[in-house]
């Protein structure tokens, strides 16, 4: 008895060890994940400062204003993204000190760190509608006011912008073609939407005072008096105003001459505002009519968010099942099972999966359908899992069968972890939307308007001074060209 029960304790003891040894090596391999993780962010923020250092030169050697408002642009959304990536890298190391945390002071048994699937969010047909006054938009009287105006996309810590669109009273709708796509959003997502502008006339800057106050100024003090005080009131190019219209967006850089972007109107989309089809949602205006930037918004944005989760277009879990045929358990058919979206499709072999034969059975899973692993038959070694659905109001139960519980087991918690993602991410998981793959971004050729900076400083021999650029120095040009080539390609 005594030697029964030391070999009991060392048994307990070395199960104890082996126990304590998987959750080490789980914890350094965590680590290790962290560790790359951080990597990676890093090197996206050290390569987004060096395309804002290349947007800078940019900026500094343009004198043609349409390609000025570009690379102004391209500067702001290189610090959006710094800023962006810095936030998600704190997050993540915030995120990584309550795990170990966590994992250090749970002694009673594993953490539920159960977390929905991951999946694709689409915003596409971007259009804002303008309110011009009838005296400008149909008698067509007063100046021609015209703004450059472009939409920064951020979900998490991915970032985009739009194309930028000229915009002036012959227009009725800002209209943005581009279709954009974040792969990692959770449902929990939220996807702000920012409409930036800049007086594009060459007069006008975006730190300049505003109009209305400006025509006072002049008129009260005189030209010349008008004229210095108005200076005195423009702030620096570092400022919050000049670099975005006061947002945490951006970061301090050198002063940089051009035209500088202000924050017009923003919204914040979510799940909830998912839908296959064209919607209205409101808009936050963040300026008035006395800013130069000013643009008369109507105060709603109109586009199409559509979601994919990849519950839905991912394989969830596939292998070889039996289908049970009624109340015999000697009647069944060898299938091979792959859940996938609103199906548990049932194949007679795996290679009619890939040829896109139609399945031997189609099980419906829904939010509807109830799943239970039945007892172990005791004449069978196989393991049973029930699926029931509705349909016209009759219950149909289909029954799948296992060769071990292992398998049984890896089944059930695959159905559970698909229903988990189906109610977090809700009606997206009804129907598969559809999201069409938005066009490569391609460099359009120099047009009298506007055209593709990177096009007019990339001939094959670089000329001392290009039509609309004055670079002197050759090695800074292709060091310009070189940048804005990475810019182009990484963007989308």
């Amino acid at each position: 008895m005594l030697c029964r029960n030391q070999t009991a304790r060392a048994t307990i003891a070395r199960g104890s060890a082996l126990e304590m040894e998987i959750r080490r090596g789980k914890f350094r391999r965590s680590i290790f994940l962290d560790t790359l993780q951080d990597s990676d962010i890093q090197k996206k923020i050290d390569h987004e400062i060096r395309m804002r250092d290349g947007a800078c030169k940019l900026l500094a050697a343009c004198s043609q204003r349409d390609q000025a408002l570009e690379a102004s642009k391209n500067l702001l959304t290189c610090n959006a993204r710094i800023m962006a990536y810095m936030s998600e890298l704190q997050r993540m190391k915030e995120a990584q000190v309550m795990q170990r945390v966590a994992r250090r002071s749970s002694e009673s048994g594993p953490l539920d760190d159960r977390l929905p699937c991951k999946g694709k969010v689409a915003i596409s047909d971007l259009r804002i509608p303008l309110m011009w006054k009838d005296t400008e938009y149909f008698k067509n009287k007063g100046e021609l006011h015209r703004c450059a105006v472009f939409c920064l996309l951020q979900l998490g810590g991915e970032i985009f912008d739009t194309d930028m669109v000229m915009v002036d009273r012959t227009l009725t709708d800002i209209c943005f073609e581009n279709t954009v796509i974040f792969n990692e959003a959770s449902p929990g997502f939220e996807l702000r939407v920012e409409l930036y502008s800049c007086c594009s006339e060459d007069d006008c800057s975006a730190g300049s005072t505003p109009r209305k106050l400006a025509s006072k100024l002049s008129s009260s003090l005189g030209r010349t008096a008008g004229k210095k005080m108005r200076a005195a009131m423009d702030p620096g190019a570092c400022s919050p105003i000049s670099n975005g219209g006061g947002a945490t967006l951006l970061l301090p850089v050198s002063s940089v001459p051009g035209p500088k972007y202000h924050l017009l109107a923003h919204t914040a989309l979510s799940l909830a505002h998912v839908q296959d089809s064209f919607r209205t949602h409101d808009l936050t205006i963040a300026a008035n009519e006395d800013c130069s930037f000013w643009v008369p918004l109507y105060g709603s944005v109109c586009c199409r968010l559509a979601s994919q989760p990849k519950c839905m277009t991912q394989q969830v879990m596939s292998g070889r099942l039996k289908v049970k045929h009624g109340n015999d358990s000697q009647s069944c058919t060898n299938v091979y099972g792959v859940l996938k979206g609103t199906h548990l499709f049932c194949y007679h072999q795996q290679q009619d999966m890939d040829t896109n034969v139609d399945p031997a059975i189609t099980i419906g899973i829904n939010k509807e359908t109830r799943i239970r692993a039945a007892e172990r038959d005791p004449h069978s070694k196989a393991q049973s899992i029930c699926i029931s659905n509705q349909y016209g109001g009759e219950e149909v139960t289909h029954t799948l069968l296992t060769e071990t519980r292992d398998d049984t087991q890896h089944w059930m918690e695959a159905f559970w972890q698909h229903f988990y993602d189906m109610s977090q991410w809700k009606h997206c998981c009804e129907d598969l939307m559809k999201i069409d793959l938005p066009s490569p971004k391609k460099l359009a050729p120099l047009t009298p308007k506007q055209g593709s900076l990177y096009h007019e400083m990339a001939p094959s021999v670089p000329p001392p001074v290009c039509e609309g650029l004055l670079l002197q120095d050759n090695a800074v040009a292709a060091e310009i060209r070189a940048l804005l080539s990475s810019y182009y390609s990484d963007s989308y």
